[in-house]
């Protein structure tokens, strides 16, 4: 018996999110379809559960930080959100993409436009949130000015400011997952999709295996964001020069420059050039996928890490895949498969120039429908002389270069610092 005379016994727990078990009194969704009304909301708050027709709720990955700040009476769990006055700054579609139930599956392209279609049905008290916002934004970032101060980068004031940043559009996307178009993308049956996310979840979400009706998921992942150079409506037009870097996260380099990966150089590479392209009248396009460490996460990268460092014979090319399997069970935990349809969102038809040497991106994006024309590795020389090794193993294991492909003894040559140096 618990002694603590503060302690409260809680009160009985539904194991549900929804109050309404009633399946044909929930808002139907109908995915793909071209009025957004028709196709219906995505209700997936819980200041009221009756109303709710998804599976999850909005940002998912900060959900247990809004839970605590509920217990701690900080946050008022009954809050409707007053929308007024944050609409999309550019609009965007609707393209013939969003009509497609298949080309679109793992985010809602209506998302940025509620206050638009669903106004009534807000204003009537149903709870209704964007999944996706649009902003206007200036990028400072080093290397950029860099690029300036070296003549690459123009100031121009429309792209790039006497300030030495540059203009953008920010996208910022939650996902939201279609669960038929998931298990087809990836070649399931909607139950076993179901029972697997449910089971590897450690059960978090009963209506996937006690809701057949409620198709939509919102999942507890990292969002997507997106910056446009130049005019957004020009990335749906295929006559218009468009350079895209679509890019997974990485944490150590990007943002603090870890030297062991290319990830910023990268990053910073590809901004520089879609930047470059919106100044001769294209249009730039980088996006950010939270995919921490092949989606295995930084603790299990940074025991790769010290593992490579150890190793007999030290960190080296030639087993640099292997110590990740040692440590995690597989090489690469992503799935590019639903990384175009943001793409999609933008009614992206052709890409021009693709910053990506990643097959499975590349492969993706192409069945999907859109055309690459050129596809650009990172130049050698911005590669940091610790990342070597991930390089060499990379182009080795077939990644797409434009430079020499080190096979054996010469692979094995290439070896990183030490794990104390």
């Amino acid at each position: 018996m618990n002694s603590d005379k503060n302690y409260k016994k809680v009160s009985h727990v539904v194991l549900t999110s929804h109050t309404n078990q009633v399946y044909k009194e929930v808002f139907p969704i109908h995915w793909g379809a071209s009025d957004p009304m028709q196709r219906g909301p995505i209700i997936a708050t819980i200041s009221d559960k009756s109303h709710r027709n998804a599976i999850g709720t909005h940002s998912g990955s900060y959900t247990v930080y809004r839970a605590l700040s509920i217990a701690a009476g900080h946050f008022p769990v009954d809050h409707k959100a007053d929308l007024a006055n944050t609409e999309a700054t550019n609009p965007i579609g609707p393209y013939d993409s969003w009509k497609d139930p298949e080309k679109i599956v793992s985010l809602d392209p209506w998302g940025a436009m509620i206050n638009e279609h669903f106004l009534d049905l807000i204003r009537s008290g149903i709870d209704i949130r964007p999944t996706i916002a649009v902003t206007q934004a200036r990028l400072h970032i080093p290397e950029i000015r860099e690029a300036i101060d070296a003549g690459r980068l123009p100031i121009d004031g429309k792209i790039v400011s006497q300030a030495k940043d540059i203009k953008t559009t920010k996208v910022a996307i939650e996902p939201v997952w279609y669960l038929p178009g998931i298990a087809k993308r990836f070649g399931l049956s909607e139950g076993d999709l179901r029972k697997i996310l449910f089971q590897e979840t450690g059960g978090m979400f009963p209506e996937l295996v006690t809701r057949p009706d409620l198709k939509i998921l919102l999942p507890p992942i990292g969002s997507t964001t997106a910056y446009i150079f130049g005019d957004l409506k020009d990335l749906a037009d295929p006559s218009v020069e468009l350079t895209c870097r679509v890019h997974d996260e990485c944490n150590g380099s990007d943002v603090f420059g870890s030297d062991i990966c290319t990830c910023r150089p990268y990053l910073t590479h590809g901004i520089e050039d879609a930047a470059r392209t919106a100044q001769k009248g294209g249009v730039g396009l980088v996006v950010y996928f939270r995919k921490e460490g092949r989606a295995l996460g930084e603790v299990t990268k940074f025991l790769v890490y010290n593992a490579r460092k150890r190793q007999k014979g030290g960190d080296s090319a030639a087993t640099y895949f292997m110590r990740t399997e040692c440590v995690a069970g597989v090489e690469d935990a992503r799935f590019q498969e639903l990384m175009p349809d943001v793409l999609h969102y933008f009614g992206v038809k052709k890409i021009h120039n693709l910053h990506s040497m990643s097959n499975m991106k590349y492969d993706a994006i192409v069945n999907s429908g859109i055309e690459v024309v050129n596809r650009i590795s990172i130049p050698e020389d911005l590669v940091p002389a610790d990342a070597q090794v991930e390089i060499e193993a990379k182009k080795a294991a077939g990644y797409f270069t434009q430079g020499e492909v080190k096979k054996d003894k010469k692979l094995e040559k290439v070896k990183g610092r030490k794990l104390d140096e």
